[in-house]
């Protein structure tokens, strides 16, 4: 039996079906690749796919060369792979995708035999893709969880590296800017800081045996947590300061708890941003004059 292959159409089968993959793992990461970097992931993944077509020796260890290379590339392409763990987390969830999208795919061609012909073509290929690729992108996926990670906190060229806990129980936010707000310890705060206090802002916060107080936070440049064998950055972060010792869950070692993350955080991140809210002051960085003044346009403080 005969049959004709056509590269252009199968690169552009695997590069669209790669894209659609990388999306819905971008997504489990909380958006962590740009479009340009997923589309140049994609199309490494969809060259690696026709490499048992152009390579002599045995079908089954080119296609396996071809998956590996394939999968290999696409995420370190696409994804700023820091870790062998990282790999792994990322390796699974885009085994996870492949095989939930292709199981679909084969499930929908044996249901409608009717329409196998034209489901099986390259139109009928990606639409089917895309149905499941809005379907999969709805179901709910929390992939930073709750406990202990790893913080790395840098400010004007200097950075220290904290145990940190990702708590519910912190659901600070500033006022003027609605951003969630992090907790930590007088000393991390001095040691990065060093005297300096611009940016500042007022937070307002309630606890058990004191009905309401407010505390003093500042704009972090950029925070780095590592939980669950990912990476994720955070810019423009505000960190509240407390006088007392941070304690976290017994079980997350809380004498080496130096940080308590909100895990609003994450939340925003993964719906892209937040909307701005009415009172929100335009430029919320350190050297802008506005932070002076929070106190006073603040009328809950």
């Amino acid at each position: 039996m005969h049959y004709e292959l056509y590269i252009d159409s199968l690169f552009f089968l695997n590069f669209i079906m790669n894209l659609f993959l990388l999306f819905l793992v971008d997504r489990s990461t909380l958006r962590m690749a740009s479009p340009g970097r997923m589309a140049a992931g994609a199309a490494v993944g969809a060259a690696c796919a026709l490499l048992p077509f152009l390579l002599e020796g045995k079908a089954i260890v080119k296609l396996a060369a071809g998956a590996a290379l394939g999968a290999a590339g696409m995420l370190c392409i696409t994804f700023r792979v820091r870790s062998l763990r990282m790999f792994l987390k990322l390796l699974e969830r885009l085994a996870i995708c492949s095989f939930g999208m292709g199981g679909g795919i084969l499930f929908l061609i044996r249901l409608f035999p009717g329409l196998r012909e034209a489901l099986a073509s390259v139109p009928g290929i990606l639409g089917m893709g895309a149905l499941f690729l809005l379907l999969f992108a709805r179901l709910r996926d929390e992939p930073y969880g709750e406990g202990p990670c790893r913080a790395l906190l840098r400010r004007n060229g200097r950075e220290l590296a904290v145990e940190a806990l990702i708590d519910s129980g912190n659901s600070l936010f500033e006022p003027i800017s609605g951003k969630p707000v992090c907790v930590v310890g007088r000393a991390v705060f001095d040691s990065l800081w060093e005297g300096f206090r611009e940016g500042f802002r007022a937070v307002p916060y309630h606890s058990i045996g004191k009905r309401r107080g407010i505390l003093p936070a500042y704009l972090l440049t950029e925070l780095r947590l590592e939980t669950g064998g990912m990476e994720y950055l955070f810019t423009d972060v505000y960190v509240a300061v407390s006088d007392e010792e941070i304690s976290g869950a017994d079980s997350a070692g809380a004498e080496s708890v130096k940080m308590i993350i909100n895990p609003r955080l994450f939340a925003e991140r993964k719906r892209g941003g937040r909307g701005k809210r009415q009172n929100e002051r335009r430029y919320d960085t350190e050297s802008h004059d506005t932070g002076k003044d929070a106190i006073q346009d603040n009328p809950q403080g």
